[in-house]
């Protein structure tokens, strides 16, 4: 697929940089978006030279939601195809194999903050805001909210998508949507800083500990012990495990062997 609303930058880190790239709507989520980022995301996840994936937004948002020009005219069918296709980031970042860090600045608004909740992990400016604010324009983020009330729970999750208000980088701290608050001039070099101490970790250690955590969520609590459990055994088998003990032993750095 050829990128246009959509940028990706690999280095030598292990970092992949994704980047919505419609700053001038507010990276606002257009259908030809919505296709490139999940593609995107799907492509990273497959590639051997990416442990990390990076995702921003261009300009002085990171997502203002649904570009809501493309809303009228449509049957109900389309509808729901059409809310299918904006929404299937959010769904496919919990497939992937690898880590996904939103990196947040100015504003997450409807499914952009969808976007931000359904992240794995997420560093945010001190200026950062964010909101389930469809209800504001007669519409609502019920699909956004899934990944929102996962980080919440159900009462505050409600009175985000009812009340539609965009709350600050500290209360979203408190609430468990974000990981950590900086100064918005350091987010940038922070934000890959904490990219890339991720991708020194083993990745298969990474990349089973992800994939147990989200198939393992909605178990019973015996039954989420017993797979988290084959997970273990199954990576104690892994040259990795077996790495990183030895050069526990020996003080030396791991050398990964990605398998």
């Amino acid at each position: 697929m050829k990128f246009e609303k959509i940028l990706i930058k690999t280095g030598e880190n292990h970092v992949a940089t994704l980047t919505l790239n419609r700053p001038e709507s507010m990276n606002t989520f257009s259908s030809q978006m919505a296709l490139e980022l999940n593609q995107a995301l799907i492509d990273l996840d497959s590639d051997p030279l990416v442990r990390v994936i990076l995702l921003k937004g261009a300009g002085r948002a990171f997502c203002a939601g649904i570009d809501v020009t493309e809303l009228s005219g449509k049957t109900a069918i389309e509808y729901r195809e059409w809310i299918e296709r904006m929404e299937q980031p959010l769904v496919t970042i919990s497939k992937l194999k690898k880590p996904v860090i939103a990196q947040l600045q100015g504003v997450a608004a409807a499914n952009g903050m969808g976007l931000i909740a359904a992240a794995d992990l997420v560093i945010a400016a001190d200026n950062s805001r964010m909101g389930l604010t469809a209800i504001n324009v007669g519409l609502n983020c019920v699909g956004p909210v899934i990944p929102v009330a996962r980080c919440v729970g159900r009462k505050k999750a409600l009175e985000l998508l009812l009340y539609g208000k965009l709350i600050k980088a500290p209360e979203a701290l408190s609430l468990g949507l974000i990981n950590k608050i900086v100064p918005k001039q350091d987010l940038d070099s922070l934000a890959l800083q904490w990219a890339e101490e991720l991708a020194k970790k083993s990745p298969i250690a990474v990349q089973i500990a992800k994939t147990a955590f989200y198939h393992s969520e909605d178990m019973s609590y015996q039954a989420q012990f017993a797979y988290m459990n084959e997970a273990f055994a199954r990576l104690c088998t892994t040259d990795d495990a077996k790495e990183g003990v030895n050069a526990f032993f020996e003080k030396r750095p791991p050398v990964w062997q990605e398998k």
